[in-house]
């Protein structure tokens, strides 16, 4: 953001912060949430890697088109296990698995 713009922002009563300043966010619960973030964005570019719809991939892990795609949303309805059980359904190994847990963005410390 520019300068002038936050400058005349902040004079108006605004303020500026982190996602995890503004939500509260522990160290933990940060990464927590970084880490669903990336599987769920590695579900979408695994399924659009191998030219599936997410009808598919239900189909491929017992589940059902909607839960997919709340799955690809990172709905907050949506367990870590669950992302991580249809990665390895859709052929993710556990190396790939773990290399996708340490590209997780890190939480700054505070």
């Amino acid at each position: 953001m520019k300068t002038r713009v936050k400058r005349k922002l902040k004079s108006a009563g605004w303020t500026f912060g982190t996602v995890r300043e503004f939500l509260r966010l522990s160290k933990e619960d940060e990464a927590f949430v970084e880490l669903k973030v990336a599987l769920a964005r590695a579900l979408r570019r695994q399924r659009e890697s191998k030219g599936l719809t997410q009808s598919q991939v239900a189909v491929l892990v017992g589940s059902s088109q909607p839960r997919v795609a709340f799955m690809e949303a990172n709905d907050p309805s949506v367990s870590l296990d669950l992302l991580v059980r249809t990665l390895l359904g859709m052929g993710v190994t556990l190396k790939e698995l773990a290399g996708l847990i340490r590209s997780a963005r890190e939480p700054a410390v505070a």
